[in-house]
């Protein structure tokens, strides 16, 4: 009787592919089309740029616009009566001081001081021309206020034409005006070197300056300003209805504790006293708002670049479905070919990470030049962005993988033939 010789060694020999075969293999595999390759690390680096650079100019507008909140918001204090003060049966009770600018420059932290008020001026009209053409407006209803010469400083005024209001025109209560960009495009005045002079009900005012804007209270944009000697002398007006205080960095808390007892000393309680919230808490909501808009347009563009790789990495294994078959029945194993896929798409990704955080933090320098800006940048991000890039790519490659492993050498030569 023959005995049946049972072999110990195995039909298909172990793959002898080694780590260096297989980053060779990988390499040859990206560069056997290098058309598509660039298209596709192109689209990474679009996503991971555009990561790197929302990131980056979120932080700088972010830093930006709580500079300008400290600039504007955060040192402005704007003191008026209080209602049931002001219409108490004692007089002046809760009046502003009409020296309430030289009480408050005396403080420490005081910048600018202005006094504001709107006037009363019931049915009078705003005219820029003394002749009323029926067929044409030219009677307007507009806000008239009466200003100190430190209001400007105070609302942070900027002047098209002319010149501010100032304490001599007080002094003398004269007819003079400042008009707001907006009241001056409405009565047609757009210069002042003619003198031109605009009628507030039957009374006369010479223009002499036109304001480009404010940066508090933007009402005055859309109003008349007269000097307040005058509004006193044509109006009645009894006292300020508004001071405006504006404070350096950091001291609103101080001035806001000072401001009440120095104009009003007899009855400090009379006075309403408004500052602005605390800054560091309005800071990270604007910081966190702006961090998660870009951060989401970030990842958007993120997920557009990974959808590239994997539809990408899927074409290549269904166009190379010969060379899988023909490699699996020249012994390579089923994870030799998924290595090699995933190697492929990581790469992809690394490559567009180093490329897009370079391009990123380019265009987020370029931005802040263009617009005077400081850039921030978080130093870690364009370290980390090739990391992201080589896990996108591997993440996206994970399905093109799995597929090419499952390929039969039988199935795979017979598809790719």
């Amino acid at each position: 009787m023959f005995r049946r010789h049972r072999s110990t060694s195995p039909l298909v020999a172990p793959s002898g592919m080694t780590t260096r075969d297989l980053a060779n293999e990988s390499i040859a595999g990206l560069f056997a089309r290098p058309g598509r390759t660039a298209l596709t690390v192109l689209g990474t680096v679009v996503g991971l740029a555009a990561l790197v650079a929302t990131l980056g100019l979120s932080r700088t507008a972010g830093n930006r616009i709580v500079g300008r909140f400290d600039e504007l918001a955060a040192t402005e204090i704007v003191i008026s009566p209080k209602p049931s003060a002001a219409t108490s049966s004692s007089a002046a009770t809760g009046a502003l001081p009409w020296d309430a600018a030289a009480r408050l420059e005396r403080l420490n932290g005081v910048v600018a001081v202005g006094t504001l008020s709107t006037l009363n001026v019931g049915s009078r009209l705003v005219a820029s021309s003394p002749i009323s053409d029926p067929q044409n407006q030219t009677e307007f209803k507009l806000t008239v206020s009466a200003a100190s010469h430190g209001l400007f400083d105070a609302v942070r005024a900027d002047l098209r034409t002319g010149a501010f209001i100032d304490d001599v025109h007080s002094e003398r209560h004269e007819r003079v005006a400042v008009l707001g960009p907006n009241a001056a495009d409405r009565l047609g005045i757009t210069r002042v070197d003619q003198l031109p002079a605009i009628t507030i009900g039957d009374d006369l005012y010479l223009v002499i300056g036109i304001l480009d804007g404010v940066g508090r209270q933007p009402d005055l944009l859309g109003a008349v300003i007269i000097p307040e000697g005058t509004a006193q002398q044509d109006f009645r007006l009894a006292s300020p209805g508004l001071v405006i205080v504006e404070t350096n960095i950091g001291a609103t808390s101080l001035v806001t504790s000072q401001v009440a007892l120095a104009l009003r000393p007899d009855n400090p309680t009379s006075l309403k006293v408004v500052s602005p919230p605390e800054p560091q808490r309005v800071r990270d909501a604007v910081k966190n708002d702006l961090n998660l808009l870009f951060l989401i347009l970030g990842g958007v563009s993120l997920l557009v670049g990974a959808i590239g790789i994997a539809n990408v990495t899927l074409v290549s294994v269904i166009e190379r479905t010969g060379e899988i078959g023909l490699r699996r029945a020249l012994g390579a194993s089923r994870r030799h070919v998924g290595q090699q896929f995933l190697l492929e798409s990581t790469t992809i990704g690394f490559v567009g990470g180093v490329l897009g955080a370079s391009l990123g933090t380019l265009v987020v320098v370029i931005v802040s030049a263009y617009q005077s800006w400081t850039p921030v940048l978080d130093p870690a991000t364009p370290f980390l962005a090739p990391v992201v890039g080589a896990l996108t790519g591997l993440v996206s490659g994970t399905y093109p993988a799995i597929r090419a492993t499952r390929l039969t050498p039988v199935d795979a030569l017979r598809s790719g033939t």
